[in-house]
């Protein structure tokens, strides 16, 4: 049975809390906690911080929250809750740091100006370097997915993943997924691990 961390106790009540205040009380005032590309007028500074807590549908923060209850205490326990609240946050900002470079090629280099007031929103990032991180720490670990009937190796689960958001984001496809996100979180999560096993 899965023993729910602080850590991730407290995330998953602020996301949950966030989300049906956004749904039901804020308006278009939620828009000021999106992550907007900053050189558009909607933009505020707080957004890369505001947007990992936000979502757009149930759809949206179940799969995220989901993901965030069944990986994240095994990462907490691993990491420590201070850490494991740092690793979280840094991912969700690597999302958004990977995320803003996307768009200001395709804005600047790719004449795409609409993508300007195009905002995003959700755990993704922090998600996927939680998952990039279990993959790191539990490389053989088998992992089982709701529409794949047999266990897969986590370190196999995650290059797959890895590799469907490269490979949609290259594409240019509006899948109305941000896949420079994922990637980002990826990244960043891959990096701060790396560079912490070497310290301990």
């Amino acid at each position: 049975m899965i023993r729910l961390t602080e850590a991730v106790k407290h995330l998953i009540i602020i996301n949950v809390i966030l989300f049906l205040a956004a749904s039901t009380l804020m308006g278009d005032y939620k828009y000021f906690l999106y992550l907007f590309y900053p050189e558009s007028p909607m933009f505020r500074p707080w957004q890369p911080i505001t947007h990992m807590f936000m979502h757009g549908n149930i759809n949206h923060i179940l799969f995220n929250m989901l993901t965030l209850f069944f990986i994240g205490p095994m990462m907490e326990n691993d990491l420590g809750t201070k850490r494991f609240l740092t690793y979280y946050l840094a991912c969700g900002l690597g999302g958004a740091v990977l995320h803003i470079i996307s768009k200001f090629i395709l804005i600047h280099y790719f004449g795409n100006v609409d993508e300007m007031n195009i905002p995003v929103v959700g755990a993704s990032g922090a998600i996927n370097g939680l998952f990039i991180g279990l993959a790191y720490l539990y490389p053989n670990l088998p992992m089982s997915l709701m529409f794949i009937p047999i266990p897969i190796k986590a370190k196999y689960l995650a290059l797959f993943f890895i590799g469907g958001d490269l490979i949609w984001g290259l594409s240019g496809y509006n899948t109305g997924i941000a896949h420079y996100a994922h990637l980002g979180g990826a990244l960043f999560g891959f990096l701060m691990l790396y560079y912490w096993r070497k310290k301990w």
